[in-house]
């Protein structure tokens, strides 16, 4: 699967990623959006490059799976640096 599939999939799974783990995101949900775009870019690369996990197509479940634990391996790491950064500048 090319990058625009890759892109197309975080879209969706950065609005699953808001959706499972809520709460109050800086900017939103448009930052969520751009990070399941790199969520899922970095979960496919990881796992074809590291595990040796082929993805498949637009359409295969590991796909989106994938690109799912990317987007809230992410959203998880920036909760932590921002929420730790506004609470030394509160």
């Amino acid at each position: 699967m090319g990058v625009i599939g890759w892109i197309v999939v975080g879209l969706v799974v950065g609005a699953l990623a808001k959706l499972i783990m809520p709460g109050k995101d800086p900017g939103g949900i448009i930052v969520t959006c751009i990070i399941g775009v790199v969520g899922g870019l970095l979960g496919g690369w990881i796992s074809s490059a590291l595990f040796g996990v082929g993805t498949g197509g637009f359409f295969d479940l590991s796909t989106w799976l994938i690109a799912l634990v990317g987007a809230l391996v992410l959203l998880g790491i920036y909760r932590l640096v921002i929420g730790r950064r506004s609470r030394t500048h509160a």
